[in-house]
């Protein structure tokens, strides 16, 4: 009987310990690059795969995120001064323009600058939003990808000139092994444990702003249960 207990009792413990170690495929703080990649004028202006006020609420979820957490973030253009025009006032509020790196290469990775600052994070996971997805994010994707890159991209926080090139950008990413997420679950992958009291209030101040329906929750939560 007591050896049935200590067996037991070891079981227990193992299942536990098991319990609190979280999935190396998760992302954290540290663990990524976050790369933004052409949230212009030009290339807003034809993009029709989601509603443009829900892609800048995204937006903004995303790069908040990233300050909050402090996760190494890149913010890439394209022609900003010659065609393309500036960055979603979202991103501008948080990443200075002068922090930009602007290319001629639709393809980030094949941008000399570009590439040389990711590589300079010596993060082996990176994070992808930006427009359109069918290009300036398949790009980076299979390149990064094709170097043992682990590849995240955010869906809604991308965008392209119909659904279904949208829509096929995103399948021909994953078939290589790129994987799919959305705003909201960057920013609580991030967070992750509401006990981290020090980024617990700027989250769902985010969220209040930016995060739709689940905002207006936090927003009521606030004041009529005082939570």
């Amino acid at each position: 009987m007591k050896n049935l207990f200590l067996t037991a009792t070891l079981l227990l413990t193992t299942v536990t310990a098991f319990a609190q170690k979280p999935s190396p495929s998760l992302l954290t703080p540290t663990n990524h690059t976050l790369i933004l990649i052409d949230y212009e004028g030009q290339m807003t202006f034809p993009t029709a795969s989601i509603p443009i006020d829900q892609l800048r609420n995204n937006t903004a979820l995303v790069a908040g995120a990233s300050k909050i957490f402090n996760v190494a973030t890149i913010v890439t253009t394209v022609a900003e001064k010659s065609f393309s025009g500036p960055v979603f006032p979202e991103v501008q509020e948080l990443y200075p323009t002068s922090t930009y790196i602007d290319r001629t290469t639709m393809n980030t990775w094949e941008d000399a600058a570009a590439y040389k600052a990711i590589v300079a994070e010596g993060k082996k996971k990176i994070v992808l939003g930006g427009l359109w997805t069918g290009v300036c994010i398949v790009g980076p994707a299979l390149s990064a990808i094709s170097e043992g890159y682990d590849v995240y991209f955010i869906s809604d926080a991308c965008g392209d000139v119909s659904k279904e090139a949208h829509e096929m950008a995103i399948a021909r990413m994953i078939q290589a092994g790129a994987h799919p997420m959305t705003s909201l679950q960057y920013l609580l992958e991030l967070q992750r444990d509401w006990a981290r009291k020090e980024t617990y209030k700027p989250v769902n101040d985010l969220v209040v702003k930016y995060g739709g329906a689940y905002g207006i929750g936090v927003q009521y939560a606030r004041e009529m249960v005082k939570h």
